[in-house]
């Protein structure tokens, strides 16, 4: 079960931006109810979280972005490649938790997370351009807004978060 979330509007908080946690994985996958809904080798399982305020220009600016990131090793062995220089993939799941306020007690409260059908349209908008930029047989998702068993075999381990401000 998932936790509630409270519905109630926030302001654009700009220390608070559209956020991604990027993980450089050799493979990964996405179930719901035991049945694999996408599945990758070489790429980035990301996890997306949207606040109230955030736009659709955050969204695909954050897909560019994604695209874009080198750290993937050259043959010298920097961080130096990325994703269309490696034939890379990318498996993304919405993740409303990323904006889990734990400031109070034990008990993270998710009042910052943007509304679901507003993040819907938004998790959509980064797929969409994530396929625009590589293909998109090279592009898969999670189910959003469902309970959900990620597998993710992190490569480096590189772990890394953007965010559009």
């Amino acid at each position: 079960m998932l936790p509630r979330r409270s519905r109630t509007p926030t302001t654009h908080d700009p220390a608070r931006p559209l956020k991604l946690l990027i993980q450089r994985v050799s493979r990964s996958q996405v179930s719901v109810s035991g049945e694999v809904v996408g599945s990758i080798g070489h790429g980035y399982t990301v996890l997306v979280g949207v606040r109230e305020g955030d736009t659709e220009t955050d969204a695909v600016q954050l897909a560019t972005r994604t695209v874009n990131l080198r750290v993937f090793a050259d043959d010298d062995g920097r961080m130096n490649l990325d994703l269309l220089a490696v034939g890379g993939e990318v498996l993304a799941i919405s993740q409303f938790t990323l904006y889990a306020d734990t400031r109070k007690g034990n008990r993270p409260g998710f009042a910052r997370a943007g509304d679901p059908a507003e993040a819907e349209r938004l998790y959509e908008a980064y797929v969409r351009e994530l396929r625009a930029r590589l293909g998109p047989d090279r592009v898969a998702t999670g189910a959003f807004g469902a309970a959900m068993s990620v597998e993710i075999t992190n490569d480096g381990p590189v772990t890394i978060e953007l965010t559009s401000d």
